[in-house]
Parts: structure tokens; sequence; C-alpha cells
């Protein structure tokens, strides 16, 4: 499957281990930078979203997504873990739980630029779930970087594959690819986040690392048993 993601804001939190422990199933290995593990809450735009041998399809393969995750590691491979990803695309929501088996949300959600601001919202819709609710305008403040390896931008950008928890099923992970992220320095006006609440954790109580991704090509590959 490709993918093209755009206008990213990466906020990440800092948070104790021990808090994400029961929310992370146990063969994983909650990653931790000085000491400490890392919330992030990731808004943007997915285009381009097309299955191999498919055509894109704009009302299929172009929505909004914003995610709630952690970085973990299963047997010396570094990745992702999600709690949610919300959804503005009902079809991909439900493709992505029957195929991926992530935690996928229904969402009504809205993104407008104006020059390099974004403006974005999400509001949880998804039945049996709370209304979470995500409201902000972000923007680039300073040049393209690179990270260095071993650094936190590193840490909380350059992860290259996804696990899932099947449950009895065993764990599945998804590799993929893409170049090195294009970050920026940025800055938020975040209005209301209680995306990462089901967790027990309050972004308004600290300020977030926020860096800015304009626009980054990738590919997905489905998932294949890891344990």
């Amino acid at each position: 499957m490709t993918q093209t993601w755009s206008n990213l804001l990466f906020a990440h939190w800092p948070v104790a281990t021990a808090k994400l422990r029961d929310f992370v199933p146990k063969p994983l290995r909650i990653d931790e930078f000085e000491g400490t593990a890392w919330i992030g809450v990731i808004p943007f735009q997915m285009t381009n979203v097309v299955p191999r041998g498919l055509i894109c399809v704009p009302h299929l393969s172009n929505f909004l997504e914003l995610n709630v995750r952690t970085y973990v590691t299963f047997q010396d491979k570094p990745g992702v873990y999600f709690f949610s990803l919300d959804a503005s695309n009902p079809v991909a929501v439900l493709v992505a739980r029957m195929t991926y088996f992530l935690p996928y949300f229904q969402a009504s959600m809205t993104c407008s630029t104006n020059g390099d601001e974004v403006e974005y919202t999400c509001k949880r819709t998804h039945r049996g779930s709370p209304p979470l609710v995500f409201q902000g305008t972000y923007r680039p403040i300073g040049p393209i970087t690179y990270s260095n390896q071993g650094s936190l931008e590193y840490f909380l950008t350059e992860r290259y594959c996804l696990f899932v928890d099947k449950g009895s099923n065993g764990l599945f992970r998804a590799d993929i690819h893409h170049v090195k992220w294009p970050l920026q320095s940025a800055e938020a006006e975040i209005r209301i986040n209680t995306m990462a609440e089901p967790l027990g954790f309050n972004c308004a109580e600290a300020k977030p690392i926020l860096h800015f991704a304009k626009s980054i090509d990738t590919i997905e590959w489905a998932p294949v048993r890891s344990s």
C-alpha cells in the first residue's frame, strides 16, 4: 500500500513508563529516552492511500487521521504501538480494523491551511467510545533538518514498523518504508486535547515537544506474525 502523509504535527509528552505498562502488550518493551517513555499525539492528512494494484479513488484514498502512540521494541526491532487512531473516513476505519486489527475510530475532523499554518480539529464519534477531542493550530518555525541517530528527534520519529496485538493470535508487525523525516521546529496553540485521557494522561499538564513535517511518501506492508 502507498500513503502520503502531509501537514503533520508531532506533539510529544514525557510519561513514566509504569503508567503505560498496562496499556501495552507484555511482549513489547516500552522504549525510553534518557529514562522516560513518551506519548505522541499526531494529527495529519492522508492522501494517495491505495493498496497495490488498485487506483486512487479520491473519496476513499484521501482523509484525515490523528493517532495516539508510544514507542516500543520487540526482538531488537524498534517500532510504534498505537493506543488509538481516529480517521474521518468510515470505510478506512472499517478496513483498517479488519485487515490490520488496529484500534481505529471514526471521527468528525477538519483541516484547513493558511500558508504554513494548519488549523485542525478532531472529535471522536465512534459508537461506544467517549467523544475525545483535539482542537489546535500549528505551524513550522524553523528550517528543515534531519535528525541524528541518538537524538530525541530520531527516537520519536524514525520508526519503520508498527506492532499489533491480535490477542490469542499473537503479536504482528507491519513494516513501513519512507525516506528520513524532513523535520522542522514547530509551535502550536492546542486549545483542547483529551485524546490521551483513556490512558489516564492529561496533556494539558505539561508543555509538549513539537515538530512539523510538510509531507512524506510511504509504503506499507501487510502485517506478519512476530510471535
